[in-house]
């Protein structure tokens, strides 16, 4: 078996070892980087004013837009609220009436607040809103708001 040889330096020895600064090499001076900056600057502003105008425009307009159709839109829903009411007053006349003594919008024949005079309007709650109606529909609607 041969005997393992060792590896050793190259005859001469290794090359020093260059450690000193290599200075990068400069493109512009001090004054052409500074012009440079404020010849940027000065275009960077001038786009966004210009671009600033025309989004305060449209932001303008779609506020406009938006206190237009606000009105409309509240009374549309106010409309389908309604209607739903009537709709479970129906249900309920309908669901109630083999029971002797039961009046709509009554508990057997007593109302259900004894404070309130009957001509005032008592919102429903989101349960009472969807009691004939489906399981998943209540769900779905009952986290629902116009305002978030």
């Amino acid at each position: 078996m041969a005997a393992p040889t060792q590896d050793l330096p190259p005859k001469g020895g290794y090359e020093a070892i260059n450690f000193k600064r290599i200075p990068a090499r400069t493109l512009f001076s001090g004054g052409q980087m500074f012009a440079g900056f404020s010849l940027m600057t000065a275009v960077a502003g001038y786009l966004y004013f210009r671009t600033y105008k025309k989004i305060r425009i449209e932001e303008v307009e779609m506020r406009s837009a938006t206190l237009a159709l606000e009105p409309l839109l509240l009374a549309e829903r106010d409309r389908e609220f309604l209607k739903q009411l009537r709709k479970n007053r129906e249900e309920e006349e309908k669901l109630m009436a083999g029971v002797e003594g039961w009046e709509v919008g009554k508990h057997y024949g007593e109302p259900i607040y004894k404070t309130v005079p009957s001509d005032r309007f008592i919102d429903p709650t989101v349960q009472e809103y969807y009691a004939h109606g489906p399981t998943s529909s209540f769900t779905r609607h009952s986290l629902f708001s116009l305002w978030s």
